[in-house]
């Protein structure tokens, strides 16, 4: 059985309230800095930065690493985080808390749990949206969102965290970024998926011609492998 209590207690992995005069330092989440690069963020969950997905290049480079939970310490609710990076620096983690190890927790125990780290709370009435970039390999995507209503929010003048929970009985999740930089981020891939529409029509062109220069060539090539030994 779990043990609910000390959960709720360690649920942002950091054991130790901000100390007392001091205001919370919302810059952080776990031992990832708004602002670090991709290398180090990478280098911190034992991933490469090869792994990271690049969601547009222009007219700023937009990429995402998502790390899925392999091993962590007993009673570590994190199942999964994505980080965003804003011209190669970290701007927002949307975390995704485990349903059976946040088991039992009331949305107050958990609002408690993070107020001890991240200070006073407020609760807005406000949503976030989540939005999931699908890459294929001809080079296209496709992209949802989700729009989850704020349960709790902690920020300064800098930094916003988010609570939400999509349904009662689902996991919770928490989006935490960078204001100026969310913004920033948020007008570049506005613009990125403006370029993208535009040019639409000169890549489906691109590709169709591809496609027909790859069924020519195996076509020349099986032509060549089976004329000579042709028999009727």
């Amino acid at each position: 059985m779990m043990n609910i209590q000390s959960i709720a207690i360690s649920f942002l992995g950091a054991a130790l309230s901000a100390p007392l005069g001091y205001p919370p330092d919302l810059s952080k989440y776990r031992d990832f800095r708004f602002g670090d690069s991709l290398a180090v963020i990478a280098k911190l969950v034992h991933l490469k930065p090869s792994e990271a997905k690049t969601i547009h290049q222009r007219p700023a480079l937009i990429q995402e690493l998502t790390w899925q939970r392999t091993t962590l310490p007993q009673g570590d609710p994190v199942k999964n985080m994505v980080f965003s990076f804003y011209r190669d620096a970290l701007y927002r983690v949307v975390i995704t808390y485990d349903a059976e190890r946040t088991e039992g927790l009331t949305v107050e125990d958990i609002i408690e749990a993070i107020s001890k780290q991240y200070g006073t709370v407020t609760r807005p009435v406000a949503e976030i949206t989540l939005t999931t970039t699908y890459l294929y390999n001809d080079g296209e995507k496709s992209i949802s969102e989700q729009h989850e209503k704020v349960i709790a929010r902690w920020e300064d003048a800098r930094y916003s965290y988010n609570l939400f929970q999509p349904y009662p009985q689902s996991p919770f999740g928490m989006a935490i970024y960078e204001k100026a930089q969310q913004t920033q981020a948020e007008a570049a891939i506005v613009e990125a998926l403006r370029l993208e529409e535009e040019e639409a029509p000169v890549r489906t062109l691109t590709r169709q011609k591809q496609k027909e220069a790859e069924e020519r060539l195996q076509q020349g090539k099986a032509r060549q492998a089976n004329k000579q030994p042709f028999r009727p």
